[in-house]
């Protein structure tokens, strides 16, 4: 699993999440062949890859090696976090995730909420990663007014 050893396509994002991951090919397989990522570069040497899907949204991998932890770190990793990434497809994910044998967490569900005088629709799906972070993959399905 190479990558074209470049920046992001688009650029790097504002705010791009670094997951410490217990064995960086188990959770390559899961963000590239389960969520449709693709890797922009990697340090190899340091079991470390940037990825990203053409969508925008960006994340990086760094298989666990005691550097930077703050404190005790034991699964599921991803206590208290959620991790939501927009897609053109959710079915897509959904059958990427079937074909690699994760299951959902939760979902396949439609949900609108109010954001501020409208309402934003989408589609969404729940999986948790080989490490337990819980990641949200929504599809946008627009926006209506605000019922009241």
């Amino acid at each position: 699993m190479t990558g074209n050893g470049q920046p992001p396509k688009g650029g790097f994002a504002g705010l791009v999440p670094e997951l410490l991951v217990e064995d960086i090919d188990v959770s390559l397989r899961f963000w590239m062949d389960g969520l449709g990522f693709t890797i922009a570069y990697q340090r190899a040497e340091e079991k470390f890859a940037y990825l990203e899907r053409p969508e925008g949204a960006q994340i990086m991998l760094c298989q666990r090696h005691g550097g930077w932890e703050t404190g005790p770190l034991e699964p599921p990793f991803g206590r208290g976090v959620m991790f939501q990434i927009y897609v053109a497809s959710v079915d897509t994910i959904e059958r990427q995730l079937s074909a690699i044998a994760i299951p959902l967490y939760a979902g396949p569900r439609e949900v609108w909420r109010n954001l501020g005088d409208r309402q934003g629709g989408m589609r969404e799906i729940f999986v948790l990663d080989p490490n337990g972070y819980l990641i949200m993959v929504a599809e946008k399905l627009g926006e209506r007014p605000l019922r009241l």
